[in-house]
C-alpha cells in the first residue's frame, strides 16, 4: 500500500523539481515560440495602409511607405487613409503623383476618414475609388498664398531693414512692407497658374468636366453627401467598407492587413498628444 501510494507523489516531485531547475530556459522558449509565432502569422500581410495625416509638409515618411507597398509583391492592394486639411503645393503633388504610380501596379482606394481637403484632396485624386465618412469634409480645391505686413509694428518697435535685391521682383511676398500691385498682379498669376494645375489634374482624375469646375472647384467644402453629388468621391461608407473595397478590388480570398509595430503606434500617440497648431503663412493649398 505505501508504494503505490508514494509512487505518484515521487514522479510529481520529480515533474516539479524538473520544471523548477529549467524554469528560465522553459519561459525563454515559451517567449521564443509566441514571438516568431506571431510573426509567422504577419509575415505573409497581403494588403497594406497608407496614412496621409496632418499637416500636408515634410512628405518624406509617406513617400517611404507608398513605395515600400508599390515594391512589394506581396502586397495585393492598398488603403490610404486620409485625415488631413491640406498643405504646401509641392509636396501635395509629390504625394498625388506617387499615389498615380502606385495605382498602375495595384488598386488603390482613398478614404476620407475625417478631412480631405486641398491638398490632401489633390493628393488623392487619382485612387481607383473614393469612400468618404459621412462626416468627412471633402474639397477645398483652390490654393492660397498669405503673408502678414508687419510694417506698422516694425516702425513702432524702432525697427527698419536693410535690403540689396538684384531683379524686379524678388521682395515679392515679403512681410515687411505693403505690396506693390505690379507685385500682387505677379502673385495673382503664380496663383491662377497653380489653380489651374489643380482643377485640371481634379478634373482628369475623377472624369469631371473642367468647363464645370466652378460646380466643384471654388475652393468650397463639401460634407460628403454633397461632395459625392458633385462626384469628388464614390461613395459614403465606413473604414471597414473601404478595407472591404480594397479587398474586393485587390481579389485576395484570404485577406491579411499589414498591422503597424508596437512602438510606432505608440510614438503616433505621442506625437498626437503634443501635437500643436501649425499656422500657414506662406503658399499653403487651403
Amino acid at each position: 500500500m505505501l508504494t503505490i501510494i508514494k509512487a505518484p507523489f515521487l514522479w510529481l516531485g520529480a515533474i516539479l523539481n524538473y520544471i523548477q531547475n529549467h524554469f528560465k530556459a522553459m519561459i525563454f522558449i515559451l517567449l521564443l515560440v509566441l514571438i516568431f509565432g506571431a510573426q509567422d502569422e504577419l509575415s505573409n500581410p497581403n494588403l497594406a495602409i497608407v496614412k496621409i495625416e496632418g499637416e500636408i509638409l515634410n512628405t518624406e515618411d509617406i513617400l517611404e511607405a507608398v513605395e515600400k507597398a508599390e515594391k512589394n509583391d506581396n502586397i495585393k492592394g492598398v488603403l490610404l487613409h486620409v485625415d488631413s486639411p491640406g498643405g504646401a503645393l509641392a509636396p501635395s503633388i509629390e504625394l498625388s503623383m506617387a499615389i498615380k504610380r502606385l495605382k498602375t501596379k495595384k488598386p488603390v482606394v482613398a478614404y476620407a476618414g475625417g478631412s480631405m481637403t486641398s491638398g490632401s484632396y489633390y493628393a488623392s485624386i487619382w485612387a481607383d475609388y473614393i469612400i468618404a465618412n459621412p462626416g468627412a469634409f471633402i474639397g477645398s480645391i483652390g490654393v492660397l498664398f498669405q503673408a502678414p505686413n508687419i510694417k506698422e509694428l516694425a516702425t513702432k518697435l524702432g525697427i527698419s531693414e536693410q535690403i540689396v535685391t538684384a531683379g524686379e521682383y524678388k521682395q515679392m511676398g515679403t512681410f515687411t512692407r505693403e505690396w506693390t500691385q505690379k507685385e500682387k498682379d505677379a502673385l495673382k498669376e503664380l496663383i491662377d497658374d497653380a489653380y489651374t494645375l489643380f482643377v485640371k489634374d481634379v478634373s482628369e482624375a475623377r472624369g469631371l468636366d473642367v468647363s464645370k469646375s466652378d460646380t466643384f472647384a471654388n475652393a468650397k467644402v463639401f460634407i460628403a453627401q454633397k461632395a459625392l453629388n458633385v462626384k469628388l468621391i464614390d461613395e459614403i461608407g465606413s473604414i471597414s467598407e473601404a478595407k472591404k473595397k480594397v479587398e474586393v478590388l485587390a481579389m485576395v480570398k484570404n485577406p491579411v492587413w499589414e498591422k503597424p509595430d508596437s512602438v510606432e503606434k505608440w510614438m503616433k500617440k505621442i506625437e498626437s498628444s503634443s501635437r500643436l497648431p501649425i499656422f500657414s503663412l506662406m503658399g499653403y493649398m487651403k
